[in-house]
């Protein structure tokens, strides 16, 4: 399932980092949400673009727009992981019901247990701005979604 610009983004509630619970549809009204499903905390490519995302985080996370990071890791990896890299954002834990998030999005890999590299710009009244899904193993281009931001403002 893939979603276009200008419908709806599902909503959901997910675990935190902290064990704490985090609605999309709870910044409605105030912010805009980019969503970035990527496959595995601690792996190479995930956190090059994590890493590029805290390095340039007024970019992707302000007044404007809230950035939620979403895998299949259970909450307790994605702890260590956010206190090693110091990722100044949520990361989002889909582990129960195994990626059920990611098969909202379209973007859960069955045959592999795991979210493929999505992501979604959600305006602040919840609609889809900006989508991209890239295949396994393939970086994403962070400036895109610097673009589609500029636009939410």
């Amino acid at each position: 399932m893939t979603f276009e610009i200008g419908t709806e983004a599902p909503d959901f509630t997910l675990k935190d980092q902290n064990n704490q619970d985090v609605t999309l549809s709870s910044f409605r009204g105030d912010r805009g949400v980019l969503l970035v499903f990527y496959p595995f905390a601690f792996s190479g490519i995930c956190t090059g673009e994590l890493c590029a995302v805290r390095d340039d985080i007024a970019a992707f996370q302000n007044e404007d727009v809230q950035t939620l990071g979403i895998s299949v890791d259970h909450v307790f990896a994605l702890k260590a992981w956010a206190n090693e890299e110091g990722y100044g954002f949520p990361l989002l834990s889909d582990f129960w019901p195994h990626g059920e998030v990611a098969k909202q999005y379209g973007v859960f890999n069955s045959d592999r247990g795991m979210a493929v590299r999505g992501t979604f710009l959600v305006d602040k009244s919840g609609i889809l701005r900006f989508t991209e899904v890239n295949s396994p193993g393939e970086a994403r281009d962070q400036d895109a979604w610097k673009k589609a931001i500029s636009k939410l403002s």
